[in-house]
């Protein structure tokens, strides 16, 4: 059996190598694909083939994604949570250098200064004072989402001799044994940006995360505070960090997210959303999705979902089937039900839910006829059904 693969952006090689050629045909173009991976391309216009059965992207963010039109298909979607997390930790803790000592104003000065070397030193000397910024040690980070990138911003501030608050109600218990015991709790948003004289946001772009950032919030930070945005755009609003910076009550703003507003503010740092640009990110997050991609084609087993429950079951029999349906009840009864009155008995089977979705494998002692998939198919809110033969490499 060959699975096709439509790749919509460069991924990386190690990723694609996840994917063996005797069983995986990937290219960027070709009809009736089985899957897609996807970096940054848009997605939301793209007219999805019948034949798709997963998208993989090859980062954390999904907004380039119609998760809600494929959830509404029985199509996961997967991502790379945490594969870039080193990545983009460097590129805040360069950030947060860049704020505290206004390198990138302080070296557009230099590059500004004309004569000779004598003179050059005289200027530069007298300009240095304009420059002046602060030491990291005894300064409080606030941490806005404890998740992969946040934790890891969280320790290693922590380790540059900062007080560090983290603010994350539904922090997993995964992330929280790795955040240090140092870090304290802040029991409301609000509290963090009141005791933090830096803030810095990790959290996905949601309805509940957008505009996050706002007037009342910059507001009760102390003044001459810096704000972070390695998440995205959307989560900050931008106008009210404009009006903050102008008032002087924010003095830095260092982003990833350029836009006309603010790319040539004075006291703005706009980088072109470098996040994840490092070799090693890319090949972490290619690989990552290739696998959990491939284990979900080949075994329907779920990792690492944004719509899809967790789903992993040990393959007990060369028989099984895969059932995406709606979270109501009696599902799985029906399921089975189906099943045995072809008389097949279950060897193994797992059913998880989250949000609206709910999945099903199902092991079986026997093959299941396509007259019983279809019956199954035929129940409402069964929203596909696949067989999941045992592939040879």
């Amino acid at each position: 059996m060959t699975f096709k693969i439509l790749t919509l952006n460069n991924i990386a090689v190690a990723g694609l190598d996840r994917l063996p050629r005797a069983n995986y045909e990937i290219a960027s173009e070709l009809g009736r694909p089985d899957a897609i991976l996807v970096r940054s391309a848009d997605m939301h216009k793209l007219d999805m083939a019948t034949s798709l059965l997963a998208v993989g992207r090859a980062g954390a963010g999904v907004n380039n994604i119609p998760v809600a039109r494929l959830s509404e298909r029985g199509i996961p979607v997967f991502n790379a949570p945490g594969a870039n997390a080193n990545a983009v930790k460097e590129l805040v803790l360069g950030s947060l250098f860049l704020a505290a000592r206004n390198l990138i104003a302080a070296s557009a000065f230099v590059r500004g200064l004309q004569g000779s070397d004598e003179e050059i030193d005289k200027a530069v000397e007298s300009g240095k004072k304009q420059f002046v910024g602060f030491e990291l040690p005894r300064r409080t980070l606030g941490v806005v989402g404890l998740g992969a990138i946040g934790v890891e911003v969280a320790n290693a501030a922590l380790n540059l001799g900062m007080r560090v608050i983290g603010y994350d109600p539904n922090i997993t218990v995964q992330r929280a044994w790795q955040l240090s015991a140092a870090v304290q709790k802040a029991i409301s948003i609000d509290e963090l940006f009141s005791r933090s004289n830096v803030v810095t946001v990790h959290v996905p772009l949601l309805a509940e995360t957008r505009g996050l950032v706002n007037a009342a919030r910059l507001k009760l930070m102390p003044r001459n505070g810096t704000l972070l945005n390695f998440s995205r755009n959307e989560i900050v609003d931008v106008a009210a960090v404009v009006a903050a910076l102008d008032s002087g009550h924010l003095a830095k703003y260092v982003t990833d997210f350029p836009t006309r507003a603010i790319k040539d503010h004075p006291s703005v740092v706009c980088l072109p959303h470098l996040g994840a640009s490092t070799e090693e990110a890319e090949e972490n997050c290619a690989i990552m999705v290739a696998e959990n991609l491939k284990e979900f084609l080949e075994n329907g087993n779920v990792r690492s979902s944004v719509n899809f429950p967790e789903a992993v079951l040990h393959r007990a029999r060369k028989d099984r089937i895969a059932v995406p349906h709606k979270n109501v009840p009696n599902m799985v009864a029906q399921i089975l039900s189906t099943l045995a009155a072809q008389g097949i008995n279950i060897a193994d089977m797992i059913n998880q839910s989250r949000g609206d979705i709910s999945y099903t494998l199902v092991d079986l002692d026997s093959p299941a006829s396509a007259e019983t998939l279809k019956r199954i198919a035929a129940i409402s809110g069964i929203l596909s059904v696949r067989v999941l033969p045992i592939i040879e490499s």
